[in-house]
């Protein structure tokens, strides 16, 4: 049981700060995009990736 709550403990931390991270989940979507794409060799998974990146980069600070 007390591997149970320990686990649950670390996923609710980790999802707190990922939610704080100011890139976010459109980064993470980037992220996960580019590095498909480079692995398969897919330019459009790669240029989605890339553009995505950009965005979330260039966009006003909050």
């Amino acid at each position: 049981m007390t591997v149970l709550t320990l686990a649950s403990e670390v996923l609710a931390v980790t999802v707190k700060q990922f939610l704080r991270w100011p890139y976010g989940p459109a980064g993470l979507a980037g992220l996960l995009l580019l590095a498909i794409g480079l692995k398969t060799g897919k330019t459009a998974f790669s240029s989605a990736g890339a553009v995505i990146l950009a965005l979330v980069i260039a966009a006003p600070s909050r």
